[in-house]
């Protein structure tokens, strides 16, 4: 998939939905699935900080309920800021779900499409466990 402008727009959809009293942060995710389906989430903050999800992790966690075990794609949209890349938690939620492209909007507002390994190199994953367990 190469135009990932529709995605984008549901990513900002899921935006508007944040629940961000205490950053005024409101961040939209989309996932998609190998099977072609589509998981919005966006952020959920908490007044134990700790306690909160971001959007990325909400999407993958619904999608994770619907039996989703490998996602394709991530987009991510931030009402809020210019530019928006997934924290490190979340890469790492997205390396546990073999994500093979993440999206995002850079500071001119237009969309840029990175390879996974290109934002998380040197990842660890299950991969790195083989032969670990038994």
């Amino acid at each position: 998939m190469s135009d990932y402008s529709d995605l984008y727009q549901q990513a900002r959809d899921a935006a508007t939905k944040a629940y961000a009293p205490y950053s005024g942060f409101r961040v939209g995710a989309v996932v998609v699935a190998d099977d072609g389906r589509t998981f919005a989430g966006c952020n959920v903050e908490n007044a134990a900080y700790g306690s909160g999800i971001c959007a990325e992790g909400n999407a993958i966690s619904t999608a994770a309920a619907a039996g989703v075990r490998k996602i394709g794609a991530v987009v991510i949209a931030c009402l809020d800021a210019g530019e928006c890349y997934p924290c490190g938690n979340c890469r790492q939620l997205m390396r546990e779900f073999s994500v093979d492209t993440v999206v995002v909007q850079d500071g001119s507002g237009s969309l840029r499409t990175h390879e996974f390994a290109e934002i998380l190199p040197h990842s660890f994953g299950p991969d790195s466990l083989e032969g670990k367990n038994g």
